[in-house]
């Protein structure tokens, strides 16, 4: 005769997960309740399928178990997947659906109770809150720089060990971080996605327009006294007023040439060793300044920027502009 199968033991996992709390890093933590949740279902669902579905004279399953186990099935498949009607994306779990349309809702409901900084997930929080508490588990043994999170400590290996992972498809410069890849291929692209809604001034790099708005929004501003043009700092001042006083602090090495600013200098030397740093996204050009890119893109994108004030006609360049003019003046 067939041997009948024991009853599979429920182990207490959860009571074994809160005896390790304590020794594993709260993101590993999280991560194992969840599994050990999974796994204790899967146990007593195990469990009950030896106790209902086995004959335990044969060890066989009878029909009804059979017709049970079918319907079982299908009750988990129409389950098995929830899924998120904005994007499509499908979850094993509900709750995990529920976590996921915080990103299309913008729900944040654990909030730091300490500065107010609100997030979409608990462990986000906890994460967060090691800054408040000065809690560090990740040590750089080589300088003692210690991190909230082992990504961060990732990172800051790469200050060691001149690892750059990241590299400009365009001119093979390469980054430590991803972000400064970012800021560095807009100077490729020379585009100006961050516009100061006061002024309407834009910028290449967000951080540039934080720095442009302390001007609206600081009343210690430093004001120029020949233009009444403000600036955030002292030093930004200093610099400006060589535009009034025509000092030229920086010199080309090969052609004596002064500039007023050092990233006009930067630009110049690029007519000696021949770079050319910034190449049009639509047909793969390059050039050796910004401004002959920009000018360069308006043959794609059909853009006159400089109107005539008489008849209202548009160009392309200010040179056409200009000649235009001469034909409402008389002059050939």
């Amino acid at each position: 005769m067939m041997r009948v199968p024991q009853p599979i033991q429920n182990l207490s996992l959860l009571s074994l997960w809160c005896q390790r709390e304590k020794t594993i890093h709260p993101a590993a933590r999280w991560r194992d309740l969840m599994l050990l949740k999974e796994e204790n279902q899967e146990l007593s669902e195990m469990e009950d399928k030896h106790k209902k579905n086995h004959c335990f004279m044969t060890g066989e399953k009878s029909t009804q178990a059979k017709k049970t186990s079918r319907k079982r099935a299908r009750k988990t498949k129409s389950k098995s997947n929830y899924t998120c009607r904005q994007c499509g994306k499908s979850f094993n779990q509900k709750n995990n659906l529920e976590v996921h349309m915080r990103v299309h809702t913008g729900e944040k409901p654990f909030s730091c109770q300490q500065c107010g900084k609100s997030f979409t997930q608990k462990q986000n929080l906890k994460v967060h809150s090691r800054i408040h508490t000065g809690e560090s588990s990740f040590t750089c043994q080589e300088c003692g720089s210690s991190f909230t999170q082992k990504i961060n400590l990732k990172v800051h290996m790469r200050i060691h060990t001149g690892e750059k992972p990241y590299t400009c498809k365009l001119c093979g410069q390469n980054f430590t971080h991803k972000n400064n890849l970012n800021s560095h291929m807009i100077t490729h692209t020379g585009e100006k996605l961050f516009t100061c809604d006061q002024c309407g001034k834009s910028f290449t790099r967000k951080v540039t327009l934080n720095y442009h708005l302390r001007i609206h929004s600081r009343e210690d501003c430093f004001t120029c006294h020949q233009c009444e043009k403000k600036f955030c700092h002292k030093l930004s001042l200093k610099n400006h007023m060589r535009i009034h006083t025509g000092e030229k602090p920086y010199s080309c090495p090969q052609c004596g040439r002064s500039f007023t600013y050092k990233p006009s200098l930067d630009s110049h030397m690029r007519t000696h060793t021949g770079e050319t740093p910034y190449t049009c996204k639509y047909c793969g050009k390059k050039f050796s300044q910004k401004g002959n890119l920009q000018t360069h893109i308006r043959l794609h994108t059909g853009e006159k920027p400089f109107s005539c004030l008489q008849c209202e006609k548009s160009f392309t360049y200010q040179r056409d502009l200009k000649q235009h003019l001469q034909t409402h003046s008389g002059k050939t």
